[in-house]
């Protein structure tokens, strides 16, 4: 990301489901510094790679309380979210297909509110009231769900997640398998 031009980047490892880190709750950031700034810019660069349009701290084995976002066509809106809490949420609600970056693959129906107001300190620590809608707050609502330690398919039937579950700890044996 051209914000922070000293920062070495690296592509992070992404955490894919039952991984139970994927359900470990976040803690708040102290103080936003060149640390949290490097993890975000660590968390862009590998979000961008994987063709994703969030990915919260917790899915990069990070848990603190650290979201990036860019559902911009062109990749050139990056929204960061450190210590974000939703602070408003519409009684309407809508049921949306979902993905995730830790659960390669799977796309499902999850019901989530229309509109959202998060608060929560950008990059340089100041902090921000966002009003969302569509895919932002769809987007922000799931992304905010990993910071608690919940991953999408936990709002589907056991029954489906079950078989999500076995069909990435196959497909994960099958890639451990190929690199030996």
């Amino acid at each position: 990301m051209s914000q922070y031009p000293s920062v070495v980047m690296a592509l992070l490892p992404i955490l894919c489901f039952p991984d139970p880190r994927l359900h470990q709750v976040a803690q708040p950031v102290a103080a936003v510094d060149d640390r949290v700034r490097a993890i975000v810019a660590d968390m862009f660069e590998t979000m961008y790679d994987a063709k994703g349009i969030g990915l919260a701290a917790t899915q990069v084995d990070v848990h603190e309380r650290i979201v990036v976002i860019d559902v911009s066509e062109e990749r050139d809106e990056p929204l960061v979210l450190v210590n974000p809490e939703i602070t408003w949420s519409s009684p309407e609600t809508r049921v949306g297909e979902e993905g995730c970056l830790s659960v390669p693959g799977i796309y499902d129906g999850v019901e989530r509110s229309l509109a959202v107001r998060v608060r929560a300190q950008d990059a340089d620590g100041v902090e921000r009231t966002i009003e969302a809608e569509g895919l932002l707050a769809v987007c922000i609502q799931h992304e905010l769900d990993h910071l608690q330690g919940k991953v999408f398919v936990e709002y589907l039937s056991p029954l489906k997640r079950g078989r999500i579950k076995t069909k990435l700890l196959k497909q994960h044996k099958a890639q451990q398998a190929e690199r030996a």
